[in-house]
């Protein structure tokens, strides 16, 4: 019950903030093209922000080896699925099946995954969660780049390598590792005060990640004849690849592993988690139908409030 209640809390503060977005659509105070610069202001920016911060931990080796495991976990079960989608969608190459294959494979980790896991297990398994997130901005910011840019992004890999993203999770992974030999330094006072500060400062920044995503998320919606889309059977298939494949795949092969029993939970709720609102604003920059990446976004979060739930406790047999 409690794990319900959860879901049910995480998903109605995320489509009170859609709502939000959706009016602020309709009575046109946030436009089209606005919405395009908000949503290149939280990828480029925001998204970073949040990425370091989140390793912005104390040292402990077993967290480390947890950490380690769960980025192990993480690049395997997102291998798996993109492998599976390639299979599936090898003969569609529409903008479409782009929008679907994206969803499939990559899941709202962060804002869905961090409320759960830290009401199931604490402060430890948020920390390991962030190993995964971890993985899926790497691949978010590679593989989903090229599968929505097309073509033409493969020879700027070296472009999305040195992105915002990646630099910030290559930052925040060295402050942590770095944290103990730090703490040995007598830094003068001013300059602890001055870290304490911008650290303060980025925290403020991270925190609006998911506001301004759904914001997004709910404007895309406003712009979106809903009918069209509804009763599309891609975002039925991708819904289906997200909450449910996804999910049963990795319980299937990973629970014969001797995985330390809170790690294998974390990244099995993880891969849970309805379709990234990154997806949304992927399709607005790459002008890959946005309008049917919101609405799977929307179904997806919307049917997690029963699917979550229950992948939560298969993983636990």
């Amino acid at each position: 019950m409690e794990l319900s209640l959860i879901c049910v809390k995480q998903i109605a503060v995320m489509f009170i903030l859609v709502s939000l977005g959706i009016l602020c659509g309709k009575k046109k105070l946030i436009n089209k093209e606005t919405n395009s610069k908000l949503s290149s202001f939280v990828l480029e920016v925001v998204n970073p922000v949040l990425i370091f911060m989140s390793y912005q931990q104390d040292f402990n080796t077993q967290l480390l080896l947890g950490l380690g495991l769960s980025v192990v976990l993480g690049f395997i079960s997102y291998g798996i699925m993109i492998f599976l989608v390639m299979i599936l969608y090898r003969k569609n190459h529409t903008d479409e099946g782009r929008v679907e294959q994206f969803a499939a494979v990559y899941s709202n980790c962060a804002f869905m995954g961090i409320p759960l896991i830290n009401g199931l297990f604490g402060a430890e398994g948020v920390f390991y969660l962030t190993g995964y997130v971890t993985v899926f901005n790497i691949m978010v910011w590679t593989h989903g780049v090229i599968s929505f840019g097309g073509k033409e992004q493969k020879t700027s890999l070296k472009k999305v390598l040195t992105s915002p993203a990646i630099i910030a999770t290559v930052l925040g992974l060295v402050t942590f590792l770095i944290r103990p030999a730090l703490s040995e330094i007598p830094f003068p006072a001013f300059i602890k005060a001055t870290v304490g500060v911008v650290l303060s400062a980025a925290d403020y920044v991270g925190s609006m990640n998911t506001p301004l995503a759904m914001l997004c998320a709910g404007v895309t919606i406003s712009e979106t004849v809903i009918g069209d889309h509804i009763r599309n059977i891609g975002v039925y298939r991708a819904t289906f690849l997200r909450l449910i494949v996804c999910p049963v795949l990795f319980w299937l092969i990973f629970r014969w592993f001797p995985i330390p029993h809170m790690v294998f939970m974390v990244v099995m709720a993880a891969a849970g988690c309805p379709a990234a609102a990154t997806g949304t604003m992927f399709a607005i920059r790459y002008k890959k139908c946005p309008e049917m990446a919101a609405v799977i976004f929307a179904v997806t979060t919307l049917l997690s409030a029963v699917t979550l739930p229950m992948m939560v406790m298969l993983g636990s047999v």
